[in-house]
């Protein structure tokens, strides 16, 4: 197979049809930058849970004043019973599975309050008294809450046992849900780009039928027909595929880096380097949808 006239024949197809090129690249960036963005929501939702969940602690709510439940009878919890939870958390049973932990008193409770509800006309509602006592508990390893959970709850003095992961599991799944979205959409627009692809495909057969024809009569192998066509779709896909990659990269440096990375200090934000690990990707799936889609196009075309 001769690579130079291969070339050209490619070369010459991508002029004839170049409004139809340009629509396959731009279809093609569109729905692999919404491939990226879900990879990269995927790898955003991953690194948060690494970073949230080493930070999620396990909350013990002693009883106060207006404590409803059997455990919450006498009232607010007594020194006493604050002690016993203290003792059971330095025993033998708990003390290998907890890290370290703190007691909140209902005047720190309360100024915590404040600070977090500054400007609520709740805030003036609310007394030292109504706000629980608290062990706040950091575990060795946080999917062990269980047994904190198991241990302390009914506890006589102990309202509650939380384990915070659960609240961060409402946050990640509504997080999934929008990753999934952007996945089904992209899923969508890759179809669009396959057909597009192999509508110019056939375009492009159907233009240069004689020639076809011609290549035919003289013994011309399929392989040596089909592979100019194809050369067409990856070229024009791999297009699309750079400049999605290239969204891609400015999305993460300008808008993830730069404008959240100035606003949520503190919080584990996709960089550069988890950039680039997709562009390589999205180059993979454009040139596997486009000769694919390529080569399905010619083949049936040759068929006909």
């Amino acid at each position: 197979m001769r690579l130079g006239l291969v070339l050209s024949e490619a070369a010459n197809g991508l002029r004839r049809n170049a409004s139809m090129v340009v629509s396959v690249v731009l279809v093609t960036f569109i729905s692999l930058t919404f491939v990226g963005a879900a990879v990269l929501m995927q790898m955003q939702i991953g690194q948060m849970k690494n970073f949230w969940y080493d930070k999620a602690q396990v909350g013990i709510y002693m009883c106060s004043d207006i404590s409803p439940g059997e455990t919450c009878t006498g009232g607010d919890a007594s020194a006493e019973q604050i002690a016993a939870v203290e003792a059971q958390l330095e025993s033998p049973t708990l003390a290998p599975f907890v890290d370290t932990y703190y007691f909140e008193t209902h005047e720190q409770a309360f100024e915590n309050f404040k600070k977090q509800f500054a400007g609520n006309p709740v805030a003036d509602y609310v007394t030292a008294d109504q706000l629980n006592q608290t062990f706040w508990v950091n575990l060795q390893d946080p999917s062990q809450s269980a047994v904190l959970v198991e241990s302390l709850s009914g506890v006589a003095g102990v309202e509650n046992v939380a384990d915070q992961r659960k609240y961060l599991d409402q946050i990640f799944s509504v997080l999934n849900v929008a990753s999934y979205t952007a996945i089904g959409i992209a899923g969508l627009m890759l179809i669009a780009a396959a057909l597009l692809i192999a509508t110019t495909i056939r375009l492009s057969a159907f233009s240069r039928r004689r020639e076809l024809g011609i290549m035919r009569l003289v013994g011309a192998s399929n392989r040596f027909i089909q592979t100019p066509f194809i050369l067409e779709g990856v070229f024009a896909a791999l297009l699309g595929s750079l400049l999605a990659g290239g969204a891609i990269v400015a999305l993460v440096y300008f808008f993830v880096q730069g404008y959240l990375g100035a606003r949520l200090t503190g919080f584990a934000l996709v960089g550069m380097d988890d950039a680039l690990v997709v562009v390589p990707i999205l180059l993979v799936v454009g040139a596997v949808l486009a000769a694919f889609s390529a080569n399905f196009a010619i083949t049936r075309y040759l068929k006909v």
